[in-house]
């Protein structure tokens, strides 16, 4: 490998890595209130109830796409009787369909951020470079799924990018192998280590959030102005406090 090729695919990674943990650490320290998708709901509905399912349905197919193709070793998936046929077919059909439903939701919510003046207003600089690295990000993946697969001869990734990212745990990354994948392998890689790095500081951080709290709240306590009292006594746990 030359410089180049240990700067992008051995030293990159663990810098994205970094700024992704410790950037979640701090923004959670620091940040509390700001660990929002800031909604725009109450500006404009209507092509939000289009877009963000589309968008969300979509993206949460394609994570899940990327963690059994990236994540999952090849000989697994041969271990459990899925051929590489089978296997190829799946991703290409479920990837394509989820990444147009992706592209197709991600656009319109853009097209309303920018036409719909209230939510434009909304926006911050941060948002504006979360979309952009967002759908660059998305578009290079959907052209390498389309173009290798679609398109071209087919490119089994599961050989070169799948080993590559396991070996970034491993703190052995073989930079080697994403330096012989194809351009637009590497295009999207680069692009989703750029998402990663800035990703604790942008909206994204919602997506690693769940609202558990809320099985374990308490009632919420209503008091009335009104002194009088109702004609049926109070369910347990419903008394009035003084």
């Amino acid at each position: 490998m030359n410089a180049l090729d240990v700067a992008l695919w051995v030293v990159a990674p663990y810098i994205a890595l970094t700024s992704f943990v410790l950037g979640h650490i701090w923004r959670y320290r620091y940040d509390k209130f700001g660990w929002t998708t800031r909604s725009s709901q109450l500006y404009e509905s209507r092509l939000l109830r289009i877009g963000s399912p589309l968008f969300h349905f979509g993206i949460l197919i394609v994570l899940l796409g990327h963690v059994v193709g990236l994540v999952v070793p090849k000989s697994w998936t041969v271990a459990l009787g899925i051929g590489e046929e089978a296997y190829h077919l799946l991703a290409v059909v479920l990837g394509t369909v989820a990444g147009f439903c992706t592209v197709a939701g991600l656009a319109i919510l853009i097209y309303r951020r920018r036409t719909v003046g209230p939510v434009f207003t909304a926006t911050t600089r941060n948002d504006k470079l979360m979309y952009a690295v967002l759908a660059v990000t998305i578009l290079l993946g959907l052209y390498a799924t389309v173009a290798a697969n679609l398109v071209g001869g087919g490119y089994d990734y599961r050989t070169t990018v799948s080993p590559w990212f396991r070996s970034i745990f491993y703190l052995r990354a073989q930079g080697e192998l994403m330096a012989d994948a194809p351009l637009l392998f590497q295009l999207h890689a680069l692009s989703a280590l750029v998402l990663f790095a800035i990703w604790p500081f942008t909206r994204l951080v919602h997506m690693l959030t769940a609202p558990i709290g809320y099985l374990t709240r308490p009632y919420i306590v209503y008091r009335s102005r009104d002194d009088r009292r109702g004609t049926r006594a109070p369910r347990r746990g419903w008394e009035p406090s003084r």
